[in-house]
């Protein structure tokens, strides 16, 4: 069953439109507000004006990598406050991985995942 959060807001960040559209779809049911953005820089110009509470981030895209865009999201914050961040990739790489949780990350799924997977990751963190 699907959880109900009005009054979250949800960045995603993609550069595939496919991706967008999905993950929009998936979490449609949980009432959040939704924002999209299809690379690195509008992700953080996003995430400015938006101050959404979690962001679903790939971790490969133009203009500014994932990385660099979770680096600015926790810049200056204590770990734990701010966006919580859910990365996802196509790179099965553990060094990745590690990499993300080392800046803050607080979920990591690789592609393909399963969309339930995702919606429940995001379920689980806007309930925090």
């Amino acid at each position: 069953m699907t959880q109900k959060f009005p009054g979250k807001k949800v960045l995603i960040v993609d550069d595939d439109p496919d991706i967008l559209v999905a993950v929009s779809a998936a979490l449609k049911d949980t009432d959040v507000t939704l924002q999209t953005a299809a690379d690195g820089n509008a992700a953080v110009s996003k995430a400015e004006e938006f101050a959404p509470d979690l962001v679903i981030l790939d971790i490969m895209l133009p203009g500014k990598s994932g990385f660099l865009v979770l680096e600015k999201l926790r810049q200056g914050k204590p770990r734990g406050q701010g966006p919580r961040v859910i990365m996802i990739t196509g790179n099965a790489g553990k060094r990745h991985r590690q990499y993300a949780e080392a800046l803050g990350v607080d979920g990591y799924l690789n592609k393909p995942f399963r969309m339930d997977q995702l919606v429940e990751e995001a379920e689980r963190l806007l309930a925090k």
